[in-house]
């Protein structure tokens, strides 16, 4: 039988797709319960984000078979559309549309979760705005860059109810594009709320996420400057104020290494970070994107199952969380990867595109992800510039319960390339390895030792010639 792609891993929607900033929503509509994903639309290639939106959703029992429902709005002036949001109350869906590259956001309506979304007004909100309707029917509204507002909505959904405006309410960052002056109180070095506003309810307690910014190095996760790849959170009693530090949900930075002196050493190109968190089938996930080419202008959306508690002194956790003695202590951000939803990992029979690793360390120069568009079903987005020393990561792959006995690569390379893929970890174990040549594009090589189960997979690159790199396109094994 003819080998298929794998689909619906991380990223879960498809290669050519690129959906930022992704708001996931779960609606039932005419009987059917889906997760929705609402986020800005990386089209123009050589800016942020695009002209319109589309909504790509999957049934709540599998969250690989997404389907694209296509353009639910399109900006009134033709401006770049940023980050949006969608929430429903009562029978109406409303797509809060952040035009002019979110300098102006409009409120349009929709009696389907796809749209079209319609009819759309001013509101009185910010820049990515964030909406939450209550377990009472009440509107919170929350936005910001550098700094944050929130505020309770009247009943059109657009302006705010006299009275209820709060400016910061939590600690804001301190970064280069704010007015010092008018913002010097409130300033969190550690905690400051950079963009991304998504108000949840959680667990009886609303919990305010959003894209952190570091200011201050931060050596356990390898951040030595400023950094705002991380989506964080935090938790209050009340909706508008109150709000207490949390911690952090994810971070697009990939897998954290040791060095020498203990210190993390990140695993792929962190960049701007946007989402929220929701519970699927009785699973919560945390929806994010990460980056691909040379800049932030090819994102993709991103999923991990992230674990939820409340603690005994009220306090909400979110991602992975250490417990004591069944009480939950801490919580910190949960591992980014190549399966997302596939908690068993990907099945390493199929073929596996190059684009699904979430691991690109080392080499003489950055390996990346080169954006593909192409919209077909057996598109692979390679990973290019692997130069001397360069690792490829995958976490985490499927084998099964027999052993495969050989992998097929296809690869080009510039110069002669030794390859070895490795088990578990960047120096683990080699399974397997080939040496590849210029005009060659497939390889095959037998496993030196079996493997079953679920484990991380790590291509190594040698090529000792100046200046020569290799590409990596897909792999299988058989």
């Amino acid at each position: 039988m003819e080998k298929t792609f794998v689909r619906g891993a991380n990223p879960y929607m498809p290669l050519w797709e690129h959906v930022p900033d992704g708001e996931p929503r779960v609606f039932t509509h005419a009987g059917e319960t889906r997760v929705y994903v609402y986020g800005s639309h990386d089209t123009e290639r050589t800016q942020y984000c695009g002209r319109d939106y589309v909504v790509w959703s999957a049934p709540v029992t599998d969250l690989t078979d997404w389907t694209c429902h296509g353009v639910c709005y399109r900006a009134e002036d033709n401006s770049i559309l940023f980050a949006p949001d969608v929430v429903r109350k009562g029978d109406t869906y409303y797509l809060y549309a952040a035009e002019q590259q979110g300098s102006v956001i409009r409120v349009a309506r929709s009696k389907t979760p796809w749209g079209p979304f319609t009819d759309p007004v001013k509101t009185d909100l910010g820049f990515d705005p964030g909406v939450l309707v209550d377990d009472d029917g009440r509107v919170y509204a929350f936005w910001g860059f550098c700094g944050a507002w929130a505020a309770e909505l009247n009943g059109d959904m657009a302006t705010i109810r006299e009275g209820t405006l709060r400016r910061n309410p939590i600690g804001h960052c301190k970064a280069r594009w704010m007015n010092q002056e008018e913002d010097a109180s409130g300033i969190s070095l550690e905690d400051g709320f950079f963009e991304a506003s998504s108000p949840r309810k959680i667990l009886g307690k609303y919990v305010y996420i959003y894209s952190k910014r570091y200011e201050v190095p931060v050596p356990e996760l390898g951040v030595d400057s400023d950094n705002n790849g991380f989506l964080s959170y935090a938790w209050s009693d009340r909706p508008l104020e109150g709000y207490r530090k949390g911690g952090d949900i994810s971070f697009n930075g990939g897998e954290i290494l040791r060095d020498e002196a203990g210190r993390g050493v990140m695993t792929y190109r962190w960049g701007n970070n946007h989402g929220s968190v929701m519970e699927v089938n009785g699973q919560w996930y945390v929806f994010y994107h990460r980056q691909t080419g040379t800049d932030e202008y090819a994102r993709q959306a991103m999923i991990e199952p992230v674990d939820v508690a409340l603690g005994k002194d009220g306090r909400i956790y979110l991602g992975k969380i250490t417990y004591r003695d069944g009480e939950p202590v801490a919580s910190c951000p949960v591992e980014m990867t190549s399966q997302g939803a596939q908690v068993n990992g990907l099945d390493a029979r199929q073929w596996i595109s190059a684009g699904y690793a979430c691991h690109l360390h080392g080499g003489r120069e950055q390996a990346y992800i080169q954006p593909v568009y192409e919209q077909r079903e057996d598109v692979s987005a390679p990973i290019v510039r692997l130069t001397d020393g360069a690792v490829a990561g995958f976490r985490y792959l499927q084998f099964g319960c027999s052993s495969p006995r050989q992998v097929t690569v296809h690869l080009e390379t510039e110069a002669e390339a030794e390859v070895r893929l490795r088990l578990d970890a960047p120096d683990g174990k080699a399974i397997a390895g080939f040496t590849a040549g210029p005009g060659q594009r497939v390889f095959t090589a037998p496993l030196s030792a079996g493997v079953i189960g679920r484990h991380a997979l790590y291509f190594t690159f040698s090529l000792p010639a100046e200046g020569a790199a290799a590409t990596l396109d897909r792999f299988t094994f058989d």
